[in-house]
């Protein structure tokens, strides 16, 4: 029997094949399968974007964090299986995790660049903190379509990025079933639901179906309104918040300014890579 060439050598094939270093980190805990999952790419340079969204497509996470190292700081893009977002707390956090503990950074602090500006990451021990922008919102109309897709009514509805939805306590938060399909309608890329806490200071959920994440364990961004708006609640600028999520997380928030810190561990699920289209 005749054997059948292949079209393409394996030698050829590998030529024209990228191969990118791939961490899964779960972030925001100090347990294997607790946090948020964030996928993290180091990319030599820049793929197509449609690349990237096809990467983040495939991974199905909250969100896939690429990177690209420049002279004294990372270029960081985030995005969801849907869409590229301008903001992400714990694909940053499993980005800076992976780089001081994977990669080996010496530095204790890591500079990346992105689409909200520059972004700091620092180790503290087994903390790494986040200096991110404080995003506080404002006082608005509730929209028929928020209401209904909680399915409960807000002591409060404000709004920066998201809508925030303010309950009367963490269990009306938890006990939370929405309707995503309302959701998603909205003029946002979520929703945060919060309360004050009996043992943390706050706790939280967010929902996000229009990015393509009807729930996201744990949302760093979402705590750049959090904290400005517990901080003046509470009158504190240090606090202590957990995300009430089915993984759950916790989060070491201090307000600064017009600036956040946004602290919590990780760990690491996955180290491989993924095989991907030519530069």
């Amino acid at each position: 029997m005749q054997r059948l060439r292949p079209l393409t050598s394996p030698a050829t094939l590998k030529s024209v094949r990228v191969r990118i270093p791939y961490f899964q980190i779960n972030a925001f805990t100090s347990k294997t399968f607790g946090g948020n999952p964030a996928g993290v790419c180091l990319l030599p340079s820049w793929l197509p974007d449609g690349t990237l969204k096809n990467i983040a497509a495939e991974n199905e996470l909250s969100e896939t964090a690429f990177l690209v190292r420049q002279q004294d700081f990372f270029d960081l893009r985030w995005f969801t299986p849907a869409v590229e977002v301008d903001l992400c707390g714990h694909a940053t956090l499993a980005s800076a995790f992976a780089l001081f503990h994977e990669l080996g950074h010496k530095s204790e602090s890591i500079r990346f660049q992105t689409k909200s500006g520059a972004l700091i990451a620092t180790r503290r021990n087994k903390i790494i903190e986040l200096d991110f922008p404080s995003r506080p919102p404002r006082q608005c109309a509730p929209p028929e379509k928020l209401l209904q897709g909680l399915g409960s009514k807000p002591a409060e509805v404000l709004r920066s990025r998201d809508y925030l939805a303010v309950l009367s306590s963490p269990e009306e938060v938890a006990a939370l079933k929405p309707k995503f399909d309302l959701l998603c309608q909205l003029d946002s890329l979520g929703v945060i639901v919060t309360a004050r806490d009996h043992e943390a200071d706050f706790v939280s959920r967010f929902f996000a179906p229009a990015a393509g994440i009807d729930e996201d364990p744990v949302t760093g961004s979402a705590h750049c309104t959090l904290i400005p708006f517990w901080a003046e609640r509470l009158r504190k600028q240090e606090m202590f918040a957990k995300q009430i999520s089915k993984r759950g997380g916790e989060l070491f928030c201090r307000l600064m300014g017009d600036r956040v810190s946004i602290g919590g561990q990780a760990v690491v699920y996955l180290r491989g890579e993924i095989e991907s289209e030519p530069l």
